[in-house]
């Protein structure tokens, strides 16, 4: 029952935002609906002869007013589809936070419940999706935010972001009890993924800032599930993760704990300013944005990743579950634990170009290679247009 109200509440949000006076008069007709269905309710009430009667009526209609929401919702779905088409928004996400913030829409879209048809892949490693994004074979993408301005330079603004989708979700674990900070890890080997990418970048920035440079031996490994797989032979190591991987070796082993948070680190470091440790952005070719920037297509997008957010806030369990249905945990329980660190948002417009900008900034100065060379021109932080 709070699976299905939460959904509804939603879905009529979205609704309201993409359909505008469409949706005023969807309502009406609801109310409309939802006046006869009352004066249904009171002379079944009044001719009802038992409780058992009584209890029946109740079951029945309210059996016949959950199939009537139901289909006034997917016709009214339905003619909002019609607006775009035949037209398909291709979206690529990594095996990560940045796919769980967006099960919830793609079990929508599995339902026929957006205003646009949608086609999702995930990929374990960034320069999957980015390649696609290059080559036209995607419209938007979930990646890394310093990557967001590195393609930005390659493509002479081939692509522009339009929010910020995941905060700082980066955690130190071990099962070493002698490590509890981050000044611990000197003379020590530290495992990490996301070499060349926001993980790599915000650890090298923070080890910097506290004079560890050369003093810490970081080696990569291409995924997450490989580091975790480590800690299972050897519950000593130490290793830098996202959630919900952090989280995952932890559930797996219970000498593993948490020591370091490194949005904590990150904001202590005397040169962070008021930027914001971020991991993950949104971005879409500009070729869809001139397409789709003024038909609603890239607002509904926008709308409906919103929604799809606030979703896996509002129900955790629910999106533990299609979390694990798409293979990213492997079980429902662990996802639910891990979904409140993993810095789920979708931030857009003038806050979201604050954030960016601020941290971009700090990678910048730190390493120019970080963001390509230079840093995004304006044009790079889509705020609608």
């Amino acid at each position: 029952m709070k699976k299905n109200l939460i959904g509804a509440v939603l879905l009529l949000s979205f609704l309201l935002c993409a359909c505008g006076a469409g949706s005023e008069a969807s309502e009406t007709a609801a109310q409309t609906e939802a006046s006869e269905t009352a004066v249904e309710e009171t002379t079944a009430g009044e001719t009802a002869e038992t409780a058992e009667v009584d209890a029946d009526a109740a079951e029945t209609e309210e059996a016949e007013n959950g199939s009537a929401e139901t289909a006034a919702g997917a016709d009214e779905a339905s003619a909002v589809q019609l607006q775009y088409g035949d037209t398909i928004v291709r979206v690529g996400s990594l095996k990560g936070p940045t796919t769980m913030g967006l099960v919830n829409m793609m079990e929508w879209s599995e339902n026929g419940e957006l205003p646009f048809k949608a086609e999702f892949t995930m990929a374990t490693a960034a320069d999957e999706i980015t390649a696609k994004l290059i080559q036209g074979e995607l419209d938007i993408a979930l990646i890394p935010a310093n990557l967001a301005s590195v393609l930005y330079n390659r493509t002479e603004g081939g692509v522009r972001v339009i929010d910020i989708n995941t905060l700082g979700v980066l955690y130190g674990v071990t099962g070493d009890e002698s490590v509890t900070s981050l000044s611990d890890l000197s003379g020590r080997t530290v495992y990490m993924t996301g070499q060349g990418t926001t993980p790599q970048y915000a650890m090298d920035y923070i080890l910097a800032q506290n004079g560890l440079t050369d003093q810490v031996n970081i080696e990569y490994r291409s995924e997450a599930a490989e580091i975790a797989a480590m800690f299972a032979e050897d519950p000593s190591i130490i290793a830098v993760l996202p959630q919900p991987f952090a989280t995952v070796c932890q559930a797996q082993n219970e000498s593993v704990k948490e020591f370091m948070n490194l949005n904590e680190e990150w904001d202590k470091c005397p040169d962070s300013g008021d930027s914001m440790l971020l991991t993950g952005v949104t971005v879409a070719s500009s070729a869809f944005i001139e397409e789709h920037g003024e038909d609603g297509l890239l607002a509904a997008f926008i709308s409906t990743q919103k929604l799809s957010t606030e979703a896996a806030s509002l129900d955790t369990a629910h999106t533990a579950e299609l979390v694990a249905g798409a293979g990213i945990i492997e079980k429902a329980p662990i996802a639910e634990k891990a979904l409140p660190k993993c810095g789920i948002a979708c931030i857009d417009g003038a806050e979201m170009k604050a954030a960016l900008s601020g941290y971009l900034q700090v990678l910048f100065d730190a390493n120019a290679e970080s963001v390509g060379g230079k840093l995004p021109g304006e044009d790079f932080y889509y705020q609608g247009e």
